[in-house]
């Protein structure tokens, strides 16, 4: 953790809002994913994480190849397959069935989105939940819903690892999400909400379909973002002094377009930045959930 002495318990406008980069606490957690990593080569175990490309979309290409070279800074396999853009679900299903069988793979991803003519959905339905992670096929969700161990959804759990690496308090404290997305909102209420030093807050969940939310956001100690509208919280919508996370983004050709407008910061006390936020957090979860995944399934 870091040994800032800096308070986020005021609740007066600063002028500038102190930042929250995501890049620290994704390096932190790699660093312990590492380590368990090593722990099990010594064992003779070698953690894998398996990925799936169906069809030549660049940018899930650039994400997988991402991911390939974490993996190979951490010292994990990576076996992948590429399918054509012309798959259909029975191959699809077929390519995710022979890494399920396969015990020398401990994690497994579809990379998002697949072409159309496929279902996401019901391709993520038969990943082996325990190789799962996302986090996010339905028995994980209920697993996290009722606090059993499995692995927890990639940004949620970065959020909440980036808030306990700034030593953030949020036991007690009332949490906003405005968002209520099943890869973010809903699992980041239920995580924040578990009796945990890290969490245990009052969470209240909102979103756009709530026509006076901002009522909602404005009393929030700590509200995030994650509704995939541009520039939805505006100054007004946060509390003097609060903490920000901006969670949700969309795409406009390369460019990004967050939740959180920029101007957030001459209000907030603590913020993430417009870039570099959540998203490196991400990623070192879907390590951290593959090597307790190769853990569980070498106890």
């Amino acid at each position: 953790m870091t040994t800032t002495s800096e308070s986020t318990e005021h609740h007066t406008p600063t002028g500038t809002a102190r930042l929250l980069p995501g890049a620290p606490v994704a390096e932190a957690v790699l660093a312990e994913t590492a380590d368990a990593a090593a722990r099990l080569r010594s064992r003779g175990i070698t953690p894998s994480l398996a990925t799936i490309l169906v069809g030549d979309d660049d940018a899930s290409a650039g994400y997988i190849a991402i991911k390939q070279r974490q993996a190979a800074a951490l010292g994990f396999a990576s076996p992948h397959v590429h399918l054509p853009a012309t798959a259909t679900q029975a191959e699809l299903h077929q390519a995710i069935a022979r890494f399920n069988s396969d015990p020398a793979v401990h994690g497994l991803l579809v990379q998002y989105p697949v072409p159309g003519h496929l279902d996401y959905d019901a391709a993520l339905q038969t990943i082996d939940p325990d190789k799962d992670v996302d986090g996010m096929h339905p028995l994980n969700m209920g697993r996290l819903a009722v606090g059993l161990p499995g692995p927890l959804p990639c940004t949620p759990a970065g959020i909440e690892a980036l808030l306990a690496y700034y030593e953030i308090p949020v036991a007690g404290r009332e949490v906003v999400i405005l968002g209520r997305g099943a890869t973010l909102g809903r699992p980041l209420a239920m995580l924040l909400a578990q009796k945990r030093p890290t969490a245990n807050a009052a969470v209240t969940v909102v979103h756009t379909g709530v026509p006076d939310w901002p009522r909602y956001t404005r009393r929030a100690d700590i509200l995030v973002a994650a509704a995939g509208v541009p520039g939805i919280v505006q100054p007004e919508h946060v509390k003097p002094g609060a903490v920000v996370i901006g969670a949700g983004v969309r795409y406009d050709g390369r460019r990004l377009l967050p939740d959180v407008d920029e101007a957030c910061a001459e209000v907030a006390g603590a913020i993430t930045p417009r870039v570099g936020g959540v998203g490196p957090t991400t990623v070192a979860m879907l390590f951290r959930n593959a090597v307790r995944a190769a853990e569980r399934a070498n106890q």
